[in-house]
Order: C-alpha cells, then structure tokens, then sequence
C-alpha cells in the first residue's frame, strides 16, 4: 500500500467522519424540533379537547342532566362540534371509539359524518382501502382500555400518529390524529436536503484529500525512486532533487546526506549484520534447548542481567506445593508404563494451570509438585493468583479423573498447600550443577500445610499471609491455628472455593461465630453452633473436628493460657 493511499484511508475516514457528524447532528437537532412541535401541537389539541369534554360532563353533573340520553347526546355533539373547531389541516381526523369498539365521533379528513350516531360532519373522503368502521374494530382489540400516549395506527386506510386518552363519562377512547406522511413530512425533507449536502460535502473533501495527497507525497515517492534505483545498480552516487523548501524537503536533503555516509559505511554494515545474524541464531538456540528445563522468565533474565542472576536476592512471594494422595499405594496397582502415562497427563494439566496464572513450576518432588508465583517476575496479585491456581488444579482434577476412569485407571486425588511472605531468590548450587529456586521458611511452612490437608480433609489450604491479599475476592474459610511441626508459633490457616451454595454460604457464616466463641472458651455455645453446621453440611469435617475438641474441653478445660492452637507432631 502506498503512503499516499495510507493518508487517504486515514484521512479520508476522519473528513467523512467529521462532515457525517455535523451533517448527522444538524439534521437529528432540526428533526428533533420539528418533531417535538408536532408532538406538541397534537398533545395540546388532546389537552385542550378532553379539558372541553370534562366541562361539557361537569356542566350535566351540576345541572342534574346526568343519565339523560337527549342532554348527554347534546354534551357529545358538543364535544364533536369542538374537536372540528380545533382542526387545523385538512389530514388531522379527531375520532372516539364506544365501549363496544364503535365509532361514536369521527371529524376531519377520515370520513364524513358520524357512523356512530353523534352527528357529525368531517371532510373529504380519504380514499382508503378500508372503510372507518372496520379500523375502528380493529383498533378496540389492539388498544387496551384507558389506555393513554402516542401510537401509530391506520384508520380508514391510511397511516397515522395519535395522541389517545380515555373519557371514562361516555366511555370513549378519543383519538386525535395526523397523517403520517404530513406528521413526519418536514423531517422527511429535512433528511433529504442533509443527504445531499452530505453527499456534496465528501465529494469535495475526496477531491481535496486526492490533490493534497499527491502534492505532499510527490518528493517522497521520488526518494523511493532514487532508493529503488540504488537496488538495482548498487550506485550510491544518486541523488534526489529538493522540491520543497520544508520539512519534506528537508527529508530529500538528509537522504541525500544519508547516501554519502552509506556509501563509506557499506562494508563495516555487512559485517555488523552477519555478526547479529549469527548471534541471534545462537541465542535462540540456546533458548530452546533451556526452556525444557528453566522457565522462560528465568531465561529471558538471564540473557538481560547475567551477572544479577549469580547472587541471590530476597522478595515476596507466593509458595505453592501439590500432592497426589496416596501415590504409593496407587503406582504399587499400576503397571510403569501406565503410572508414567498417568503421570504425564497429570503433570501436564497441573502445570497448563499453573503457567496460565502466571505461575512458575520449580521442581517436581517425585509426586509432588512445587510453583512459585511472583519470581522471576512479579505481576503484582501474586496471592491470588496462587490460590485460583490451586482451585482451578483441583477443578482440573476433574477432568483427569474423568479420563482415568474411562481408561480403567485409578482416580487421583491431591491436596494444595499455599504460603505467601519473603524468601530468597537466585540460582542455587554448584558450578557443575545450579537450580533457580526460592528457599526459607515461606517454603517451609507451604509444604507443611500441604501436608495438613489430609488431617483436616481439605483439598486446600493455606496461610493467614495469602488471606492478607486475597479477602473479598473468592470465598475463604478459617479452619484452625495451627504450630507446624518444628515450630512453636501458631499461624491461621484457611480454606477456599471458587464459589459457594447458598447453604454452605449460610454454614460459613455460622463457623465465623463459632469459631470465635470457641477461641473465648465458650465451648458449649461453640459447640452448639457447629452442630447446626453439621445439620447445614452433614459431611462437615472441620466442624466435626470442632465439636471433637469442645466435648472434650467442656469435661477437661484447658489451661489459663490455652491460645487455641494445635500442635503438630507430624509433617
């Protein structure tokens, strides 16, 4: 594509554009406000008519004349008289309809006369194909009684806008209406007129873009030229003449300046570009063949700061570790072949989750399976991250199980432990062998509540440090506190889901004040309400746990400085 076609196709939009909007705008202000008035006139001749009409019946009503028929007649020929007086063109038609769909009034251009007995005169016949007594039945089955405002309607055959209100004394629906085609005329020669200045306006302008086009691109297309020449020839003594004393021209001068420099740099440009040929080759090879074994990150930190990645360094975050439940006894049923094959697909599905949230796998630990989130790179919601990793994992698991069954193979079932806080980042190890991995007792502790997730039945765990960073955002659940073997110290742990039914909802609801009540040493009343959990969730273990422990504080209380953490004795 040519630059001069490229300045048409993003100029030209934005000319059209801009004459369209105005053209547009102007057009939708005038038929807005031709529109509105004739809205207007026809509310007001309703207003005015149904206001003539109350008076007409409140003057029957004063006068005691109410259910006689000759002075009730003599009040609708009233009325009749009035909508005629206040017609104004020859297409308006002021009609009524009776309880039973009949024509009781009918002025103006739909008819002559008064079908319904009222008596009345109207003007000149309207020529329709049908006649205004069967619109006038058709209009009772599509006009809901009492009903009031704008619609469109065909009466005796012809297209019109109404204004529509009910007069409840004589049980009328009035219709005060125009002719579509004159309602909507002068906008209809609004939109006409406006097309065709629209039309003259991007004439022009299309014709003004080609001129200054080819006037602006005419030294560029000449510089192309020259270059094209060069190609051929390899001559770089050419040069392109300066038309324009402007920053075009000013282009033409550099490029002329540009040859010359060219011409001395030519061979010191080939050996550059063979050197950066072959070393993009070699860096590319070399990613390949790392990338089976470091992450990508790792990779591409590497090649920017070779020397940062030979020390360590200290950030946070977020430590995740899984692991099959029961491995052993599950690979001991299970041909190799098969056990590897099952492997794999797992491994593959567990760490596709993983990679999608922005998760990097540092190790496998024969079953087991160690990711880090926030290192090399972080992304700024490691923790959450973290732990949607951990649900979709489970959720994954699914699937995987789905498969196995098909297949004849075990299902497998995994546990998830999450840590979040400060750990050392850097290649450990030796100058034979080095691993970029994260060590302290952030990993520690993650490997510990995977570990925990057996105990207390949970899919996943993790610690009060990610709850920090991910409240609010999926629902979380507090399981214990907990002193992990080797420490003293206790940490909260929790769980979580990716959503919750109502009724668990309403149990976790109820575990957060037993759960608190149970800290304050009321047991009983803990107690109490963790068995109406259990009445929620019959399959409830954290809160069968909770009960366990408060029938057996209740008859042996703990100690004064009792801070409600459990002890592990096991990793």
């Amino acid at each position: 594509m040519s630059i001069r076609l490229k300045i048409i196709v993003v100029v030209l939009p934005l000319l059209i554009a801009s004459v369209v909007l105005v053209g547009v705008s102007s057009y939708f202000s005038a038929a807005s406000a031709v529109t509105r008035l004739a809205v207007d006139f026809l509310t007001f001749k309703a207003e005015e008519l149904e206001t003539y009409a109350n008076n007409q019946w409140n003057l029957l009503v004063d006068n005691g004349y109410v259910g006689r028929s000759d002075m009730e007649q003599a009040a609708q020929a009233a009325v009749e008289s009035f909508g005629r007086s206040i017609l104004r063109s020859p297409t308006e038609a002021i009609f009524a309809l009776d309880r039973d769909g009949k024509l009781a009034m009918l002025v103006g251009s739909a008819g002559a006369g008064n079908p319904g007995g009222a008596g009345g005169s109207g003007g000149a016949g309207t020529g329709g194909t049908a006649s205004p007594a069967e619109d006038a039945a058709a209009l009772k089955n599509t006009v809901a009684p009492g009903w009031r405002g704008f619609l469109n309607i065909t009466f005796a055959g012809i297209d019109r806008v109404a204004y529509t209100f009910p007069f409840v004394p004589f049980g009328w629906q009035v219709f005060v209406s125009e002719q579509r085609q004159s309602f909507f005329g002068d906008v209809e020669t609004i939109a006409q007129t406006t097309l065709y200045i629209l039309l003259g306006a991007a004439l022009v302008s299309i014709l003004f873009l080609l001129f200054m086009t080819g006037y602006l691109t005419r030294p560029i297309e000449q510089v192309v030229d020259v270059m094209r020449r060069i190609i051929q020839s390899n001559n770089l003594s050419e040069r392109v003449p300066v038309l324009y004393k402007d920053e075009i021209g000013q282009l033409s001068h550099t490029f002329n300046l540009m040859l010359e420099e060219l011409d001395r740099a030519y061979n010191q440009i080939k050996k550059y570009a063979f050197e950066a040929v072959v070393a993009q080759k070699r860096e590319n090879r070399i990613r390949n063949i790392f990338q089976l074994y470091v992450p990508k990150d790792v990779i591409d930190e590497v090649f920017m700061n070779p020397d940062k990645m030979l020390v360590g360094n200290n950030r946070d975050v977020a430590i995740l570790f899984s692991d099959i439940r029961s491995f052993t006894t599950i690979s001991e049923k299970m041909a190799p072949d098969a056990l590897v094959n099952a492997l794999n697909r797992y491994f593959s599905i567990m760490v596709d989750v993983i990679v999608d949230r922005n998760g990097m796998v540092d190790k496998y630990i024969g079953d087991a399976i160690m990711a880090v989130f926030g290192a090399p790179v972080s992304h700024g919601h490691d923790a959450l991250d973290s732990v949607l990793a951990g649900l979709e994992m489970i959720e994954s698991l699914k699937l995987f199980n789905d498969e196995q069954k098909k297949t004849g193979g075990p299902e497998f079932k995994i546990g998830v432990g999450i840590n979040y806080g400060i750990v050392t980042v850097g290649n450990i190890g030796c100058d034979k062998k080095m691993n970029y991995t994260v060590i302290g007792d952030t990993v520690n502790l993650a490997s510990r509540l995977e570990g925990l997730t057996k105990y207390y039945h949970q899919p996943i765990l993790f610690s009060e440090y990610v709850y920090e960073h991910i409240k609010g955002k999926v629902p979380c659940r507090m399981v214990d506190k907990v002193a992990v073997k080797g420490k003293t110290q206790g940490v909260p742990i929790l769980t979580a889901r990716r959503e919750i039914s109502k009724t668990e909802a309403e149990a976790w609801k109820i575990h957060e004040e037993a759960v608190e009540l149970y800290y304050k040493r009321s047991f009983t009343r803990a107690m109490e309400l963790f068995e109406r959990i259990l009445h929620l969730l019959p399959e409830d273990d954290i809160a069968r746990q909770y009960i366990e422990r408060c029938q057996r504080y209740v008859i042996t209380p703990p100690p004064a400085d009792w801070d409600g953490v459990e002890v592990m004795t096991e990793k």
